[in-house]
């Protein structure tokens, strides 16, 4: 029997992502966001949720574009430390080691070390509540080459993305493959 949790925001797996952005002065800045999902697949684009006071949904609306950087597993110290200060403070690049990157599809910096990034250019924006709603269409989506298939693809057991559970604000690697999608459940 299943038991109600009430209203809340908890799903499973939630993705860590790094969201890179510029300031008016150009400063870059990262944060580390969890709540976020493809929404549209023509055009391709990406939706992330901020809170109006942190400086990246300044950043953002200033500069109408965002990046998208999806850390490994080795760096969740990292990801962790840009979730917890604020950019208005401190030099996130600075403090965690990390190389920040021009884009050359948006006016936005990628993290350098992470293995997959998305450029993204702001397209809407949806106020909700205590949140607002980015969505971007992707420009283009950047990954290291030691992490591709043959076929193009990224090999997710070589990415080792980070996912996130809300509910005990634990992060979480990826386990080992249980199916192939659109195929597993035509087999009866």
């Amino acid at each position: 029997m299943k038991k109600s949790l009430g209203a809340k925001t908890l799903v499973y797996p939630l993705p860590v992502w790094v969201v890179g952005t510029y300031d008016k002065e150009r400063k870059p800045n990262v944060a580390t966001v969890a709540w976020g999902g493809i929404c549209c697949s023509d055009p391709p684009c990406i939706a992330i949720s901020l809170r109006k006071a942190t400086y990246s949904y300044g950043n953002i609306i200033e500069k109408k574009a965002f990046t998208i950087n999806v850390p490994s597993e080795k760096y969740v110290r990292e990801v962790d430390y840009f979730g917890t200060v604020s950019g208005r403070d401190v030099d996130k690049f600075a403090e965690s080691g990390l190389t920040s990157m021009e884009s050359d599809m948006v006016d936005a910096p990628y993290v350098k070390e992470f293995p997959v990034v998305l450029e993204c250019k702001l397209i809407h924006t949806i106020e909700i509540g205590l949140h607002t709603e980015f969505i971007g269409e992707i420009m283009d989506v950047k990954a290291e080459e030691f992490m591709l298939m043959e076929n193009g693809s990224i090999d997710i057991e070589k990415l080792k993305p980070v996912i996130f559970a809300p509910d005990i604000s634990g992060y979480y690697g990826i386990g080992k493959p249980i199916g192939k999608a659109f195929s597993i459940g035509r087999k009866r």
